[in-house]
């Protein structure tokens, strides 16, 4: 293995905080700020190129977002990676800036406690247990500030992760984002878009038919509110880290706010943190992964996001994008993108979400080695971070 030198990025920065690079002038290299956009054009990692993107709509950004490229495990032998995280917090930003500093550190580390040379990659299982454990540590610091902050309790986040290593493509969700896959079909020449993961949202039904059976005594378990599903007519996801509220009855009581509490007590969580997680060998015909909140996905279909990071040069992709939801979004209000544009964060949310789009490039030689070669990359999005200005 060829020895590298660790960049990390801390971002959106409108104050970024980097090491390894002078960024004192807001310069590429941890990305760039305007406005209400955070973005990084591109970038390398173990795999081939990245393009990043993040839009607030919110007084206070509930998103993150976490790229990591080099070692899988904490293991000094262990194999060479891509680890990428998208993070759609709800009821404010401490649960997703929780799960962007500890669920990939929790990979590490159960996959070096497993790692053996005749078993080097790595598994669903390990994922698993990474989230598990992100959950517990959560749960206990909700326990821990539960009387002097009891609204922590019904603040979760949708956790989105993917892991490129070994040639092998893992993907794990809990909760509603999706990552689109572009595959090249070459009989026809065309870029085909291959949805592969699976969003845990009350609106499907497969989803509350999953509810119902995981809560047959409880004929409210999934409610329509307003034209709207909602597990126990609060929220629409039914998997995610934290919402300790509907994990454990200890949290939905005084002093939570009333809106939060149920009418009656219950003995098994209602929402669930195991994620749902594909596995499968990537192939030549693979191209590139788009990772998304599903602000996105509200706007753009699969194909057209895959039509667009086909036909875009790869430089500013995800930026392309986001421009692209949101001129989507300024039509079905009947307004201008450039009305849209100078719409001030918070109320800019009855628009459109806040967004994260990381878009990942599969090069097919790169992506079947376990070794590295260049710079170990760490970008992790900031949450809670208030931008300046219109964008």
């Amino acid at each position: 293995m060829v020895s590298a030198t660790l960049m990390r990025f801390v971002s959106p920065c409108w104050k970024p905080s980097v090491e390894g690079e002078n960024s004192s002038n807001g310069g590429d290299a941890a990305g760039r700020a305007e406005g209400l956009l955070w973005y990084k054009d591109s970038g390398q990692h173990v795999n081939g190129e990245f393009s990043m993107a993040v839009i607030q709509a919110n007084n206070l950004l509930e998103d993150c977002s976490q790229l990591e490229s080099g070692p899988m495990s904490s293991t000094e032998s262990g194999p060479h990676g891509t680890f990428v995280g998208v993070y759609d917090g709800h009821g404010g930003p401490e649960a997703a800036r929780f799960v962007n500093e500890h669920l990939f550190e929790n990979i590490k580390t159960i996959h070096g406690a497993e790692f053996t040379s005749e078993n080097n990659g790595m598994s669903a299982n390990v994922i698993n247990k990474a989230f598990l454990a992100t959950e517990e540590e959560f749960l206990s610091l909700v326990k821990k500030q539960w009387l002097n902050k009891p609204q922590i309790a019904s603040v979760g986040a949708c956790c989105l992760v993917g892991v490129v290593c070994s040639g092998v493509l893992y993907i794990a969700n809990a909760g509603d984002s999706r990552v689109v896959l572009g595959r090249l079909e070459r009989a026809i020449k065309e870029i085909k878009a291959v949805q592969l993961s699976y969003e845990h949202n009350a609106s499907i039904e497969s989803v509350r038919e999953e509810l119902h059976s995981l809560h047959p005594d409880d004929p409210h378990i999934v409610v329509l509110k307003c034209k709207v599903w909602r597990v126990k007519g609060l929220i629409q996801i039914s998997r995610s880290i934290g919402d300790a509220y509907l994990k454990r009855a200890e949290f939905n009581r005084e002093p939570l706010l009333a809106k939060f509490r149920l009418p009656e007590p219950f003995d098994k969580p209602i929402l669930k943190a195991e994620p749902t997680i594909l596995v499968q060998k990537l192939s030549p015909e693979d191209q590139f992964l788009i990772f998304a909140s599903d602000g996105l996905w509200e706007h753009l279909s699969n194909q057209e996001a895959v039509d667009i990071v086909h036909s875009c040069p790869r430089n500013g992709v995800a930026r392309k994008l986001l421009k692209a939801a949101l001129c989507e979004a300024a039509k079905k209000r009947e307004m201008r993108y450039s009305d849209l544009k100078k719409i001030d964060r918070g109320v800019r949310r009855h628009f459109h979400d806040d967004i994260t789009v990381i878009v990942l490039f599969l090069d097919s030689n790169l992506v079947s080695r376990s070794s590295f070669r260049g710079p170990l990359i760490s970008i992790k999005g900031g949450c809670g971070v208030s931008g300046n200005g219109n964008t």
